[in-house]
C-alpha cells in the first residue's frame, strides 16, 4: 500500500510539472501605421507580415500600438478614418491567428475636437476593443496597458487605469509569469542615442510608479513600441524590448538600422527567448 501511494505521488508531481512547462510562441507587431498613402504600400506590407506570422508557429499576435494613422486626419476626413479602421480590422481578420491589440498615439482620432465617440480612443474601442485589459495563455498572464493617456501634457497611465491594474495584480498569484505590452515605453534610450539628449517623450510620465506595482510579482517581459528602433534593456531582472516596427521608417525603408519586422517570443515554462523577424518587405525608393 505504501508503495502504491508513493507511485501516485510521483505521477502527480510529473503531471503538475508537465503542465507548468508548456511551450508556446507569440508574435508582437508594433508600429504598423496602416495608411491611405498609395506610395507607402502599407496594405501590401501588412499582408506580407501577416502571412509570415501565420506560418511562424505562433499561437497568437499582439500589437504594440500605432495600428493605423488617424491622429492627423482633419474633421472633414472622419469617414476616411472610419474606413481605415475598417480596412485594418478586415486585414487582420484574414489572419489564421487570434489578435490582441494595444493602442498607440496614432490610433487616437482628435480632429472632431470634442469628447465622445469617435474622439480620442473612440474609434479604437469601436473596432478593436478595450484600451487596457488582461488575458491568460497557457499559465502566463498578459497585461495590455494604454500608455497614450495624457496627464499634464505628457503621456501617462491615468489614476483610473492604475487602480484597475492594482486590482488585476491583487488577483494574480505572485509566482505567475507576466508579460506587459505598452506603446509609449517604460524605458527607452531613443533620444540619447539619436540626439544625445534626454526628453520627456522617451517614456510615459509615471512609468516608475507603474513599474513599482509589479515589485512583488513575477514580471518577466515588457514589450514596447513608439520608437521604431529595436532596443533591449534589462533592469531588476525584467527584460524590456522596444520591438522595432512592422513599418520600419513609416514604410520608407530601414530606420536607423532597424528593418521592417516583428518580434517572435518563444516560451518554455518560465523561460523565454526572442528573435526579431525580418519578414521580407522591401520599400520602393522615393522618386
Amino acid at each position: 500500500m505504501i508503495r502504491s501511494i508513493s507511485c501516485l505521488i510521483v505521477l502527480f508531481a510529473v503531471t503538475v510539472s508537465g503542465s507548468a512547462q508548456q511551450q508556446f510562441a507569440f508574435a508582437y507587431f508594433t508600429d504598423i501605421h496602416l495608411n491611405k498613402n498609395p506610395k507607402a504600400r502599407s496594405y501590401e506590407g501588412l499582408r506580407l507580415a501577416i502571412q509570415s506570422a501565420d506560418t511562424s508557429g505562433v499561437d497568437f499576435v499582439m500589437t504594440g500600438g500605432d495600428n493605423v494613422d488617424v491622429d492627423g486626419m482633419k474633421a472633414e476626413h472622419r469617414e476616411s478614418a472610419v474606413a481605415l479602421y475598417r480596412d485594418y480590422k478586415n486585414l487582420v481578420g484574414s489572419s489564421a491567428l487570434k489578435w490582441y491589440f494595444t493602442i498607440g498615439n496614432h490610433d487616437r482620432y482628435w480632429a472632431d475636437g470634442k469628447q465622445g465617440d469617435p474622439y480620442g480612443d473612440g474609434l479604437f474601442k469601436s473596432f478593436l476593443g478595450k484600451t487596457y485589459y488582461t488575458f491568460e495563455h497557457k499559465g502566463w498572464r498578459f497585461i495590455v496597458l494604454n500608455s497614450t493617456e495624457v496627464c499634464d501634457g505628457n503621456y501617462c497611465i491615468s489614476d483610473k487605469q492604475r487602480q484597475w491594474l492594482e486590482g488585476v495584480l491583487a488577483n494574480t498569484p505572485a509566482t505567475q509569469p507576466i508579460v506587459v505590452s505598452a506603446h509609449v515605453p517604460f524605458l527607452s534610450l531613443y533620444y540619447p542615442v539619436l540626439e544625445g539628449r534626454y526628453t520627456s517623450t522617451d517614456t510615459f510620465l509615471n512609468q516608475k510608479q507603474v513599474f513599482d506595482l509589479f515589485s512583488r510579482h513575477n514580471l518577466k517581459l515588457v514589450l514596447q513600441g513608439h520608437q521604431h528602433l529595436y532596443e533591449e534593456i534589462k533592469v531588476k531582472g525584467v527584460q524590456f524590448i522596444t520591438a522595432g516596427a512592422v513599418s520600419a521608417s513609416w514604410w520608407g525603408g530601414v530606420f536607423h538600422g532597424t528593418e521592417e519586422g516583428y518580434l517572435k517570443v518563444s516560451i518554455d515554462g518560465e523561460r523565454f527567448t526572442w528573435k526579431y523577424i525580418d519578414y521580407g518587405w522591401e520599400a520602393k525608393p522615393a522618386h
